[in-house]
């Protein structure tokens, strides 16, 4: 599942080509017809993305609020697909295609399309807000206040490994950001969340601001100290070497060469250093 960088990108980057503009909007799939009816025509006013969800502020063709939004979470299989020069024709899957109009023209714009998320949907301004109320704070919003961070950490006795993926703690953290923040950390993933003290909790969260800043930016997931492999610069790393634990079981670690190993706990599959991170079952 794309996790909050990835959506934060996707925002910024959309909201280049269809801030201000008039779209006309169609569901090739044909699932997404009376939401697209509503949309198109109209103009993008703004596009906001809070842990792994988008809210596309839709006005009138003045840019006049209409209080309607679209609300989508891409899910595990959900992608979108930008073209800025003539698009193909959208696979039968593609939900809902968005096209920028140029003048009185339907033709020559910005076309983007979407196949494969759990949500699309029409709601209203609270409704969003009623989102946003259920989620923790989103380490890529500036405005986020990490005391909530802390507060939920400290109510929560299920492991802390468990603890990073729940979306009303923190917005935004998935499978890959949470092993390679706890390997950072050299936290045990099955130590309980109100186990931690609250500066490791703190030390958590200001890693997650600086690792998914570095996320949205790139558009890559890197989490590796190029020191830690002999490299100069992080542009410089191979796939292979860019990540500390994800997906590098048996292989040895970056710091210490102790293979790495993985294991699934009641959520999903995680990966460690049983010396850098003291696990239990060394």
């Amino acid at each position: 599942m794309p996790e909050g960088h990835t959506i934060h990108r996707h925002a910024r980057l959309q909201r280049r080509h269809l801030k201000g503009k008039r779209v006309a909007a169609w569901s090739p799939q044909g699932r997404f017809d009376d939401g697209a009816a509503r949309l198109d025509g109209g103009t993008v006013r703004d596009i906001r993305a809070v842990g792994k969800h988008l809210f596309y502020e839709w006005g009138t063709p003045d840019g006049t609020a209409t209080g309607e939004l679209l609300h989508v979470h891409l899910g595990l299989f959900g992608k979108f697909r930008t073209f800025v020069d003539e698009p193909p024709a959208p696979t039968d899957g593609t939900r809902l295609a968005l096209r920028t109009i140029e003048g009185e023209a339907a033709a020559a714009g910005t076309t983007i399309y979407l196949a494969g998320a759990t949500v699309v949907d029409i709601i209203s301004p609270s409704e969003e807000e009623g989102i946003r109320g259920r989620l923790g704070p989103d380490p890529l919003d500036r405005r986020a206040d990490p005391a909530r961070f802390v507060a939920a950490m400290r109510r929560r006795r299920l492991p802390i490994g468990e603890a990073l993926l729940d979306q009303k703690a923190i917005s935004g953290i998935g499978n890959v950001y949470r092993a390679e923040m706890l390997f950072r950390a050299g936290i045990d993933p099955d130590i309980p969340a109100s186990d931690l003290t609250d500066e490791q909790v703190m030390a958590l969260w200001d890693d997650a601001v600086a690792l998914l800043k570095e996320g949205e930016k790139s558009g890559r997931i890197v989490t590796v100290d190029p020191a830690d492999v002999g490299r100069r610069s992080r542009a410089r790393l191979p796939r292979d070497e860019q990540r500390y634990v994800y997906k590098r079981h048996d292989r040895p670690c970056h710091r210490c060469g102790t293979p790495i190993v993985m294991w699934t706990p009641r959520s999903r599959t995680i990966w460690g250093c049983p010396t850098c991170q003291d696990l239990s079952r060394a």
